[in-house]
């Protein structure tokens, strides 16, 4: 089957009782050395990184490769230093005074026509790209494929949990990089890396497990979406 939209890879670090943040989404930094290494070279294979806005917001920037041997990997590869970097929001309510627009990265923001309206004439974003629902949210089965034209074949998604869970219900991920850290943070409200409605037992995605690993207290488990 020809694949009409990027291979997307969910790359995400959890407490060991699932959730991404704490309940008052403070920015998730309990992630080992180790992990972000592991989220950078994930970072470095891809062609493009998703955010969502939730998830900026929170942390105000995002992780750029460092590692000398990924860059010289990317160089080689003839690709840019750094994955160009998508912030997917359907209001682009975003503070342009976070350290994100100081980055040394290409930005593009997907939107809705409210949300290029409101960056319309700026310059933090080298490309606004558009794409409607009728009910005024982000369209992102159409984006994506589009995202594919423009030769973006590897995309990384970074979260949030409720982005997880709409591109879920899309069929839009292909694979889950999970890191169980060794916390309990608990909280009705802290999220998930699959927020939204969520899924009744006998619909609910199943996944495959390729690969387990542990490194010092983190597990890392990679797993490929059923179809």
């Amino acid at each position: 089957m020809v694949q009409h939209r990027p291979h997307t890879t969910v790359v995400l670090a959890m407490s060991a009782d699932g959730k991404i943040a704490d309940f008052m989404r403070s920015p998730a930094r309990f992630g080992s050395g180790t992990d972000k290494l592991h989220l950078e070279q994930q970072i470095a294979a891809a062609d493009a990184v998703l955010i969502g806005a939730g998830t900026l917001r929170a942390y105000g920037t995002t992780l750029t490769v460092l590692d000398p041997v990924l860059l010289q990997n990317r160089q080689q590869k003839g690709k840019s230093a750094q994955p160009i970097h998508i912030v997917i929001t359907h209001t682009a309510q975003l503070n342009p005074e976070i350290r994100f627009f100081q980055q040394p990265i290409k930005r593009w923001l997907l939107t809705t026509t409210a949300g290029k309206d409101s960056w319309q004439g700026r310059t933090e974003f080298a490309k606004i790209l558009v794409f409607e629902t009728p009910t005024k949210k982000v369209d992102t089965i159409a984006a994506l494929k589009h995202l594919s034209s423009l030769h973006i074949a590897r995309l990384v998604v970074l979260g949030g949990g409720e982005l997880v869970a709409s591109m879920l219900e899309s069929d839009l991920i292909d694979e889950f990089w999970l890191t169980v850290c060794p916390l309990i943070l608990g909280g009705v409200a802290a999220p998930t890396p699959v927020d939204g409605q969520g899924f009744l037992s006998t619909l609910a995605p199943h996944l495959q497990l390729l690969e387990v690993k542990t490194v010092a207290q983190e597990v890392f488990l990679h797993y490929r979406l059923q179809r």
